[in-house]
């Protein structure tokens, strides 16, 4: 069942109409499920863990694409700038470790492999490298972890918004401009995770790499009508060889003929990233996101092309000795929040508010 819903396209092939059927009614049943799980929480019925600390959750009520993690480590690395000593939590989604807890620290060296912990522990320690992150299916676990370990005062989670069994203080949810709300239908039939009105508590709305269409902006006000909002952009700032590490600047990419070779939500925000920067796409070769890489998965790539582009994200599941008779090069994206200081501003006193602390009192 995970394995469809995280395979299905949005929106789905309309000419398949036996699919379509299946999809609609897998949908009818999902989303009422989802409804009812949150409900077990939010009512009482189910009580979460708390923790001594503000516990910040960054999600999306789509999948794929929407700027979680790096929005995540931009969070993280602004907040600890501020005096909080913070952590960071995620579930190492992909990882085949059976440890209860697992610290990725990029700058005590303390790096795992995305086979163990995950892709998305590794981009958010690489991007937030002087902040501790923890890994575990239960981030309310991983949070005492930080907690006793490092005195966390701040743990973000990343793609926290369904994790109900941890209380969380504050709710960010993050849209890509280009894919926005999707068809608007929840999983398989659509890219929402859960009904819309799951939305309704945020505090906050970021919006990645541009403005929502109309409608999907009338219907995220419909849910959150008094929530902070802010617009962030994901920037490429290099071009790194797989095999060679070389660094160079995304603007060598002008005029080059590449194919792209990734296993995301939203494999189409890449393409457009690559198109903005002058490239020309000769091939594409795309996986599930999350795609557990293998060798044989590089095969054949030469023959369509001599240059590959892949992400951050697939590049730490590419072995460099896989690659044979072409160029892989990975491009590098920073995500920066558009007038920062008047999100952390508001944030600060967010924090202040619900837990008490202030910046500086680390």
């Amino acid at each position: 069942m995970r394995g469809l819903l995280r395979r299905s396209a949005w929106p789905p092939r309309t000419r398949n109409r036996p699919l379509n059927v299946v999809l609609s009614g897998l949908s009818k049943i999902y989303g009422p499920l989802a409804r009812i799980h949150r409900g077990l929480w939010s009512s009482g019925i189910r009580t979460p863990r708390r923790l001594d600390c503000c516990v910040i959750s960054i999600g999306s009520p789509v999948v794929g694409g929407a700027g979680k993690t790096p929005t995540a480590a931009w969070l993280a690395r602004a907040l600890q700038s501020r005096g909080y000593r913070v952590a960071l939590a995620t579930r190492g989604y992909g990882g085949r470790s059976r440890r209860g807890v697992q610290l990725v620290d990029w700058k005590a060296r303390r790096v795992a492999s995305a086979d163990q912990v995950g892709d998305e522990a590794l981009i958010l320690s690489h991007h937030a490298p002087d902040v501790p992150v923890w890994v575990a299916r239960d981030r309310g676990l991983a949070g005492l972890r930080a907690i006793s370990t490092g005195g966390a005062q701040v743990l973000v989670l990343d793609d926290g918004l369904s994790h109900h069994r941890l209380f969380r203080d504050l709710h960010i949810v993050s849209l890509d401009a280009g894919a926005g709300l999707g068809n608007r239908k929840v999983l398989p039939l659509g890219p929402l995770r859960e009904p819309l009105e799951a939305i309704a508590a945020v505090e906050a709305v970021g919006v990645v790499d541009g403005v929502l269409k109309t409608a999907d902006e009338q219907e995220i006000a419909r849910w959150t009508p008094d929530a902070f909002r802010y617009q962030a952009v994901r920037r490429p700032v290099a071009v790194r060889g797989l095999k060679r590490n070389s660094l160079e600047s995304p603007a060598s990419l002008n005029g080059a003929r590449v194919g792209i070779l990734c296993g995301l939500g939203c494999p189409a925000a890449f393409e457009r990233t690559l198109l903005n920067l002058g490239a020309e796409i000769v091939a594409r070769r795309f996986f599930p996101d999350h795609h557990a890489y293998v060798k044989s998965d590089l095969v054949g790539l030469s023959e369509q092309a001599s240059l590959w582009l892949t992400t951050e994200k697939d590049a730490v599941k590419i072995m460099p000795s896989w690659v044979q008779d072409f160029e892989l090069r990975v491009l590098e994206i920073e995500l920066t929040v558009v007038e920062s200081e008047a999100f952390l501003d508001w944030l600060e006193g967010r924090i202040h508010s619900v837990r008490g602390l202030a910046g500086g009192s680390a």
